[in-house]
């Protein structure tokens, strides 16, 4: 497909190609694909960034944000498989990945309102919506207070058990903001529901996966590739249950854009293993 590359990208591919350029390191992140079962089947939740968000304004994406500084911490009340566990599927040393699942939960509960914890490795918090769980939102949002203290002053523990490694996307190399996601589903647990919409967000909605892929392509919705990628490789899925299995099933390896420039001037971007991805963009993209 055709499209104009943000401005200095065309230059920053060129640099990247001589040598010029040192990529930024890739920030760690977790996304969640929250999944429900609606009247026609699984329906995904999304939220629309505001257009004043420095990185993807604008466009309809998953809860989820980086790494925070304290997520990997060893008093982090937990449940289901270790941290070790976890490494192995993700593909990165056990205390990353203990970090990640812990920043997908988190990142999760600070934007949906959604909280994959309980009390023990068998419950799960049922009714997450009072003013007490909203200011501990807004502190955990603030840093104020972090996903262990919050955990423990609430004696939960953390549900790893109820994420299902989806995919690992990278920002591409030539990028200034980038960075290293891991995309996981989790179905909305039983007695909770999503809170107000998100500080980060103006607007929320619940879509079948296949729904949300039409509204991209007829140009309704904007999305980052990772995000539209994700949602048809779940549209197949009848309901959240079957998804989540699905998931298990998955090879959780990293994909990033390769860049080239044309001899005509223009950029083409492509997708390893993802051919229905590739942009062209014209003479003009870039300046």
């Amino acid at each position: 497909m055709s499209a104009e590359l943000p401005s200095g990208w065309a230059e920053r591919i060129a640099a990247l190609g001589r040598g010029e350029l040192e990529p930024v390191p890739p920030r760690p992140a977790a996304t969640v694909v929250l999944l429900r079962d609606g009247a026609s089947g699984a329906e995904g939740y999304l939220l629309r960034r505001r257009t004043s968000m420095a990185f993807a304004g604008g466009m309809y994406a998953f809860p989820g944000g980086g790494v925070d500084l304290h997520d990997g911490a060893s008093d982090l009340g937990w449940a289901g498989p270790t941290a070790e566990e976890w490494g192995a599927r993700l593909g990165c040393a056990p205390q990353t990945a203990r970090a990640i699942v812990c920043a997908a939960v988190r990142e999760t509960f600070e934007e949906s309102g959604v909280l994959l914890a309980g009390a023990d490795s068998t419950s799960v918090v049922a009714d997450v919506s009072g003013d007490r769980w909203r200011e501990d939102r807004a502190a955990l949002e603030a840093h104020r207070l972090t996903f262990a203290e919050f955990l423990t002053r609430r004696r939960l523990v953390l549900r790893s058990d109820l994420l299902g490694a989806w995919a690992r996307w990278v920002t591409p190399e030539f990028e200034e903001r980038r960075y290293d996601t891991w995309f996981f589903v989790a179905a909305v647990p039983e007695g909770q529901r999503t809170a107000e919409v998100p500080g980060e967000a103006d607007r929320v909605e619940w879509l079948a996966p296949g729904e949300a892929v039409r509204r991209v392509e007829s140009g309704a919705y904007r999305m980052l590739p990772p995000t539209v990628t994700t949602l048809r490789e779940l549209s197949p899925y009848a309901d959240a249950g079957t998804a989540l299995a699905a998931a298990g099933r998955r090879r959780v390896e990293a994909v990033m854009a390769e860049a080239a420039l044309r001899e005509d001037g223009g950029v083409t971007l492509r997708w390893p293993g993802y051919p229905e991805l590739t942009v062209h963009a014209g003479t003009g993209a870039g300046k």
